[in-house]
This record gives structure tokens, sequence and C-alpha cells, in this order.
């Protein structure tokens, strides 16, 4: 299954330079484990930036012909990666890609999952205080996360199943980035239960009542 909703381009250029937040840095690396697209645009960021910096460094122009010929290169190489196989393929039968089971310190069967209402259960990754937070979501087939607005930016990244959110479907390895502009609920698929990874920047804005009164997910 080809992935369709990939990681945003600031995102990539912040990871490619070191700059990234560690929770949403995560997010870039899991996706990028599962993604040969993105994989691909990151080595051309960085072969490019690369050229640059020998340029200044060495006051000698840089090869004109350099950017067409590694935006070919690239491209050959997402063809060849297509041919291939599947890019959101799970591979040796691993929910989790390799910088997450690395993380969590195993893979989503031997994790310690807690119950946060609705049948959703979660495991909070450890983070640095006062950033980001990042967490994986265990959602029911067919079951929502309560309609929620945001504080600032939310990023979740699908690893197993699927979810439905504002007209569109998200599945493995597709990513989706939302703002405080943003209110909405998403809902796994009706054939299996949906295994993501949720980065936000601060906490959640809850709309109905009950969430806010039993505090549901009032750890994020």
């Amino acid at each position: 299954m080809t992935i369709e909703h990939h990681v945003s381009e600031d995102f990539l250029v912040a990871y490619g330079a070191g700059t990234l937040a560690e929770a949403p840095a995560l997010l870039v690396a899991a996706h990028l484990a599962l993604c040969p697209d993105c994989r691909a645009d990151l080595d051309l960021a960085e072969t490019l930036g690369g050229a640059w910096v020998d340029r200044d460094l060495t006051g000698e122009p840089a090869d004109e012909g350099l950017p067409d010929a590694v935006i070919r290169s690239a491209d050959a190489v997402r063809g060849d990666r297509r041919r291939g196989g599947s890019a959101g393929s799970p591979g040796r039968g691993f929910v989790l890609p390799q910088p997450l089971r690395d993380y969590a310190s195993g893979d989503a069967a031997t994790l310690r999952w807690r119950a946060v209402g609705g049948g959703i259960r979660q495991v909070p990754l450890p983070m640095p205080p006062g950033g980001a937070t990042a967490r994986l979501l265990w959602i029911p087939a067919g079951e929502g996360v309560p309609e929620h607005g945001h504080r600032g930016l939310e990023a979740t990244l699908v690893l197993a199943g699927a979810f439905y959110d504002r007209n569109v479907w998200y599945r493995r390895g597709d990513v989706e980035i939302v703002d405080a502009d943003v209110l909405h609920r998403p809902v796994a698929g009706p054939e299996e239960a949906c295994i993501c990874l949720a980065v936000t920047e601060a906490p959640l804005r809850f709309r109905a009542l009950i969430p806010r009164l039993v505090g549901w997910w009032h750890h994020i």
C-alpha cells in the first residue's frame, strides 16, 4: 500500500538539520522507516545542503548541474523502491518500526497499555518536560477519540489499521498534522483496531463535558 500523507517539509528539513524537538523527531524517524519517498527527499535535501556548504567552505562555484542530477537520482530511487514492494509493509511481523521499538523497548504486543476510556488504550513515551508529548494509542475498530481541538500542532502517524478523519482515510505510514484551528474526531476503521503514534505540542481541548470531567487523556 502506497503512503499518501507524509510529514511536512518543515518537519523533514528540521529533522535533517537536527533542530527538531525530540517528540516530533521520533515521529519523523518512524515515518521515514516506513516511507521510501520521504527517505529519498531527505537524502536529496542533505545532498544539496552538503553541496552548498562545500561551496561556501572552498569558495568554488557549485556544479550547476548538481541539483538536477540529484533530483533525478532521488526520483530513480523512489521508482526502484515502489517496484520493490509496498511502502507501508509491516515487515517481519512488527507493528512498530525500528525507531519506535527501540524507544518503547518492545513491539505493540509486549507493551503495557493503559486504559483511558471508551476502550482506548495508550502508552505514554518518555519525553523531556515542558515540550511536546508522544504516546502510542490503541483505538478499537469502529471507535473514535472524543471530539477535540488543539492548543498547538498535533501529528499522528498510523502504525496499524486505519482511521477516518474529515473525509480522509489514513493508513499505515500516513501522517495527519492538524493545528489549533481544527476541531475533529478521528475514528478507527471498522475492520481492525488502529494503532498510532500521537505527538502533541500542548494539552487537547475537549468539546464534550464528560471527557473534561473525568480527565480523559489529561496527560496530553
